[in-house]
C-alpha cells in the first residue's frame, strides 16, 4: 500500500478563503485552524470548561459495550476520566457498511490527528466519532452505490421507515438486510476475503437491532486496535447528561437564532454559497411526539415554541420542563449539535468536510451566546483508492490519476480514440463534403436559374449527400469502435473506479468493493503507516 499527496484545486469561494487564511474567513472562528499555536490556547481554554467526565464514561461505556467495542476503545473511554484528557471529534449518519468513503477517510482524519496531537501537546489526546442516530432522513443512508451492468448503480436495502423518525429508533428487517447483502455480494468477484468479509459483516447485522447498531459494529471491525470510541446522538442515557445544555439552548434561543441567521446574511453577502439555511424564528431544536422528530419554531410575538403544521405548541415553561424531566423527547439540529458537542466532550479539533465547514462558518454567534469558544475547526482529509486492475489500466495509457480525479477520462478517451483513426475519417469526411459541395455548386445555380424550385430541389440533394457521408463516418466510427472496444472500456472503468458519476470517488463507493480486494484490516493499516505532507488530497495504490 503506498499513498501519495497531490494537489485538487477548491473551487468554493468560503473555501477557498479559509484555507487562504483571509482575515474576514478567519473572524469567522474561535482559532485559525491552520496555527499550530492554537493548540496550545485551546488546551488552556479547555482548562476554564467543566465537564462530567464520570457521568460520560459511563454512558459511553454502556452503548458501547452494545457495540462489543474493542478492548483499546474502552481504555480509551476509560482515558476520558483524565482531568487532562482531550479528543478530537467528528460525526457522520450511520450509512449501510458505514455508507461512502468519505466516512472512513473521516475516521482515518481523526485517528492521525488524535495520534499526532497526543505527541504534540503531551496530554491524552481521544479519537471520538460521533454516529448522528437523530436524525430522521432514512433516505439519505438506505443504499450504497455498487458496480454493475457497466455503471455505478444504487443498491436500497428495501426497507421501508416511516417519515421523521430517528434513524436509531428504526429497527432492522433482518431479512431483507440479509438479502440486500447477498444482492451486493453477488455483484463482486469471489476473492481470498470473500467468505470472512461475508461473515463478518452478516454476523455484525445478525447482532444489531437498528442501523446505528449495523454502522458501529461495522466500523469496531474495521478499526479494532485504533482506539476509536463512538457515541450515538441519539442514545438515551446521553440525553439524560444533555438537560442543562437544552435549558441553556432554550433561554438562549432569541440569541442563538439570531446570530445565527445574522451570520449567514453577512456570509452569503460576502457572495459565499453555504449549506446552511436559517430563519430567526427558528428553535433549533426538535421535538419528539409519537416517534416523529418536529422541527420548534419559536413565535416572537406569543412566545409560543411550534412545529412547522402547528400539530404541536408549546409554551417555554412547557419546553424547559421537558428538558428536565423528560429530555430524550429533545433532539439537536444541525446549529446545536456543534454546541451539545462542545458541551459534552473537552473537544482539541473538530474535523469536518467540505460541507460542515461552511455551515460551522456561520455557528460563532451560538457558540458565543452560550459563553463556549468553538473549537479549531479542521478539513478532514481525503483520499482516492487506486486497486491494482486500475493501475495497470492508468499506466497502460499513461494517464496521470490527478487527471482523472478532476476532470475524468473524456479528454484522453477522445485523444486515444482519435489516434486509431488513420488515415483521419474526420477529417476526410469534412474535406469530401467541400469537394462535393464545390462540384455542386453549378448545378444548384444552373436548376435556380430554370425555376425556383428546382434550385431547392438541388440544396436538397446537396444535403442529402452530407447526411449520407455523415452516416458513413458513423458506421466507420462504429466498426473502429468496435475494434477497440477492450481499450475504450479501459478508459470507462478508469473513470468509474476514480471519477464515478463525476464525482470523487470518496462520495458515490462503497467500502465493500475494496474489502472484498483487500481484507478487513486494510483501512487500519493505512491509519498505521506514515503518511506524506498533504497537499490536497491523497492517492492509495492498493
Amino acid at each position: 500500500m503506498q499513498i501519495h499527496s497531490i494537489p485538487l484545486d477548491v473551487h468554493q469561494p468560503l473555501l477557498q478563503d479559509y484555507y487562504n487564511e483571509s482575515e474576514y474567513m478567519m473572524s469567522h472562528f474561535h482559532y485559525n485552524p491552520f496555527d499550530e499555536s492554537s493548540f496550545q490556547t485551546r488546551l488552556k481554554d479547555l482548562k476554564n470548561n467543566t465537564y462530567n467526565r464520570n457521568a460520560l464514561t459511563d454512558a459511553l461505556k454502556k452503548m458501547n459495550a452494545n457495540w462489543a467495542a474493542p478492548e483499546e476503545s474502552n481504555k480509551n473511554i476509560e482515558r476520558l476520566k483524565d482531568d487532562n484528557s482531550v479528543v478530537v471529534i467528528a460525526g457522520q449518519q450511520a450509512g449501510l457498511l458505514t455508507g461512502p468513503l468519505y466516512t472512513i477517510n473521516k475516521i482515518l482524519s481523526v485517528l492521525q490527528m488524535a495520534k499526532e496531537q497526543e505527541k504534540k501537546q503531551g496530554v491524552p489526546v481521544i479519537p471520538v466519532f460521533w454516529m448522528a442516530g437523530e436524525d430522521h432522513d432514512f433516505a439519505e443512508i438506505n443504499h450504497v452505490y455498487m458496480p454493475d451492468e457497466g455503471g455505478m448503480k444504487k443498491k436500497p436495502i428495501g426497507q421501508h421507515a416511516p417519515d421523521k423518525v430517528p434513524v436509531s429508533s428504526i429497527s432492522i428487517d433482518h431479512e431483507k438486510a440479509l438479502q440486500w447483502l447477498d444482492d451486493l455480494f453477488m455483484l463482486m468477484n469471489e476473492t481470498a476475503h470473500s467468505k470472512n468479509l461475508y461473515e463478518t459483516l452478516s454476523s455484525c447485522l445478525k447482532h444489531s437491532k437498528t442501523y446505528v447498531d449495523f454502522f458501529a459494529r461495522v466500523i469496531y471491525r474495521l478499526f479494532p486496535n485504533s482506539g476509536l470510541v463512538l457515541v450515538d446522538s441519539d442514545n438515551r442515557e446521553l440525553r439524560q447528561l444533555e438537560t442543562d445544555c437544552f435549558l441553556e439552548l432554550i433561554n438562549r434561543q432569541p440569541e442563538i437564532a439570531n446570530g445565527v441567521h445574522q451570520s449567514v446574511q453577512s456570509l452569503k453577502q460576502h457572495g459565499y454559497t453555504l449549506s446552511l439555511e436559517t430563519e430567526p424564528d427558528e428553535g433549533h431544536l426538535f421535538y419528539h411526539v409519537n416517534g416523529q422528530r418536529l422541527l420548534l419554531f419559536k413565535e416572537e410575538n406569543t412566545g409560543l415554541w411550534r412545529s412547522k403544521a402547528h400539530d404541536i405548541e408549546l409554551t417555554t415553561e412547557n419546553l424547559l420542563e421537558t428538558a428536565s424531566r423528560t429530555p430524550e423527547r429533545l433532539s439537536n439540529n444541525v446549529v446545536t449539535r456543534p454546541l451539545m458537542q462542545e458541551w459534552l466532550f473537552p473537544a482539541l479539533a473538530f474535523l469536518g468536510g467540505p460541507g460542515e465547514i461552511s455551515y460551522w462558518a456561520a455557528l460563532k454567534p451560538a457558540f458565543s451566546a452560550c459563553g463556549l469558544k468553538m473549537p479549531p475547526v479542521l478539513p478532514r482529509k481525503s483520499f482516492t483508492y487506486v486497486g491494482r486492475d486500475t493501475e495497470r489500466a492508468l499506466q497502460k495509457h499513461h494517464i496521470h490519476v490527478g487527471n482523472v480525479i478532476r476532470s475524468g477520462t473524456s479528454g484522453e478517451k477522445g485523444n486515444w480514440l482519435s489516434a486509431q483513426f488513420n488515415p483521419p475519417i474526420e477529417e476526410m469526411v469534412t474535406e469530401v463534403k467541400r469537394a462535393i459541395t464545390t462540384a455542386h455548386q453549378p448545378l444548384s445555380q444552373a436548376a435556380e436559374k430554370i425555376q425556383p424550385d428546382l434550385g431547392h430541389m438541388a440544396q436538397t440533394n446537396l444535403l442529402h449527400l452530407h447526411r449520407e457521408l455523415e452516416q458513413l463516418e458513423k458506421h466507420i466510427t462504429k466498426r473502429i469502435k468496435a475494434r477497440h472496444r477492450e481499450e475504450i472500456a479501459e478508459f470507462d472503468l478508469i473513470e468509474q473506479a476514480i471519477r464515478p458519476l463525476s464525482n470523487l470517488q470518496e462520495r458515490i463507493w462503497t467500502p465493500l468493493p475494496f474489502l472484498n480486494d483487500c481484507g478487513m484490516e486494510m483501512f487500519e493499516k493505512l491509519a498505521n503507516q506514515p503518511w506524506p505532507d498533504d497537499q490536497g488530497h491523497y492517492v492509495v495504490y492498493l
